[in-house]
């Protein structure tokens, strides 16, 4: 017993101590989305907190803010011009990839972290979107289309990367926001928060906040969604009044 009673006081001994604590805070959990909506900012508020025995870091902290998105089902192809016509060639599927990844750190992310931390802990927004899980690996066959996926989520605006982000208040509470603009889809949205010192992770919390429709645009979403062909069948006969119309009023006798 009480050789027993030593060994496990050396593996106690042997566990990380957690000197840091990551509390973090939403300004909302909940945003609506209406016709006038044009896009929105979330403040992501955090504080580190160090237990009785571990005294201020000389080197200061760094911390990462990564958010994602509802997942989507994408196909990414390559089109090949042929004449006067573009025809399809090889193709990409990424079964479920964020809808938007927005990255905010406290300085550039190479300055704060190994790159190969970085791609093992998918930290920023390059190692996600080089994960092996964000699509179906082939050899290196599918960098192209990873490639063409990321640049057009950044021409989209929805995949964002901030190297000033996070902007510390205080040496131990720091404030990020997260950009929410006008195409960002429905659905709930995952916040990471991930604090570093001396590019080692101390720790890491996350939360999440919900964006929805309202008003009018809920209801024509659930419409669409829940009464698909009588949705369809009212634009039809809507889109065939209009033009009706259009030519009763423009007719020429």
């Amino acid at each position: 017993m009480k050789a027993l009673a030593i060994l496990l006081f050396l593996l106690a001994g042997l566990a990380p101590a957690r000197a840091e604590t990551l509390i973090t805070s939403l300004s909302n959990h909940r945003v609506l989305i209406n016709s006038n909506y044009t896009g929105t900012q979330i403040a992501v508020f955090g504080a580190i907190e160090r237990d009785a025995q571990t005294v201020a870091r000389a080197t200061g902290y760094d911390v990462v803010v990564t958010v994602r998105g509802p997942r989507q089902f994408l196909t990414v192809r390559e089109k090949e011009r042929l004449g006067p016509v573009w025809i399809n060639q090889e193709q990409q599927k990424f079964p479920s990839v964020p809808a938007y990844i927005s990255v905010m750190t406290s300085r550039p992310i190479a300055e704060i972290t190994s790159d190969q931390l970085r791609q093992r802990q998918r930290i920023g927004l390059t190692a996600l979107v080089n994960s092996n899980d964000f699509t179906t690996g082939r050899d290196g066959a599918d960098r192209p289309f990873r490639d063409a996926l990321y640049r057009l989520k950044v021409q989209e605006g929805l995949y964002l990367e901030d190297e000033r982000g996070v902007t510390f208040l205080t040496p131990d509470i720091f404030r990020a926001g997260i950009p929410l603009p006008a195409t960002a889809p429905p659905g709930n949205y995952d916040v990471d928060v991930t604090l570093f010192a001396d590019t080692v992770i101390l720790a890491r919390t996350t939360t999440d906040f919900e964006l929805v429709k309202t008003g009018f645009e809920e209801q024509i979403g659930v419409v669409a969604r829940d009464w698909s062909l009588f949705y369809g069948l009212a634009t039809a006969a809507i889109a065939i009044f209009f033009g009706w119309l259009a030519n009763v009023i423009f007719r020429r006798d």
